[in-house]
């Protein structure tokens, strides 16, 4: 149930042909901010020859893309193909083209947009978001070494830890592996250990050795 979305907006350009193209990217997640997106670029660059634009929102699953006046199929679907092939959502790209006197053909177009797609993609920071719980491990400071012995083997991610008169972890653990943790956490503690799961929700497990 994992995606894959972006964390910041970025850039990237090229030249082709004297043409100009400059594919930028952001995270968005509604259609309101991907328009105002494609607005905002179409507003920076007012004299550009094109402002091709193509954008994914996993809220019901929307797609949409634009050729901005160039030949039909050669552009925005380019673009939006780069976003589906790298499995993006809740991203949205626009490429602005600069034209510069050269007619590149069909075929230019399409290689054209889909590398500044791609070359935008490269120059974001990707995200795996999986759904997973947060939960919280509270336990006797004897029962800590066993703990973070454990935690490492089920791919958690350590969110905040508290050293006070307890120690108390706060930890993400995918959904699927959630039963299993709490299992060896209790018998590794004899049950001594207390567990509170806070929440369901996706976060980003790109740093994590697995899922990188």
């Amino acid at each position: 149930m994992n995606y894959f979305t972006i964390s910041a907006n970025a850039k990237a350009s090229f030249i082709e042909k004297r043409s100009e193209f400059i594919g930028y990217i952001a995270p968005v997640k509604t259609n309101n901010e991907a328009v105002a997106f494609i607005n905002s670029i179409k507003a920076e660059h007012r004299k550009a020859k094109h402002n091709v634009y193509a954008y994914i929102l996993r809220n019901d699953n929307i797609s949409r893309y634009s050729d901005d006046g160039e030949p039909q199929g050669t552009a925005g679907v380019p673009v939006l193909d780069v976003l589906q092939k790298r499995r993006l959502t809740d991203v949205c790209v626009v490429v602005t083209r600069y034209f510069g006197g050269i007619l590149l053909g069909g075929g230019g177009l399409v290689r054209a947009y889909s590398h500044a797609a791609s070359l935008a993609c490269d120059a974001a920071h990707i995200m795996n978001m999986c759904l997973c719980h947060r939960i919280r491990i509270t336990a006797d400071y004897g029962m800590y070494g066993k703990i973070s012995y454990l935690l490492p083997n089920f791919d958690t991610i350590t969110v905040n830890s508290d050293f006070g008169s307890d120690v108390v972890l706060e930890v993400l653990v995918l959904t699927e592996k959630l039963e299993a943790l709490k299992k060896e956490i209790t018998e590794a503690t004899n049950g001594s250990a207390d567990i509170t799961d806070c929440e369901e929700l996706f976060e980003d497990f790109s740093s994590v050795k697995n899922f990188s």
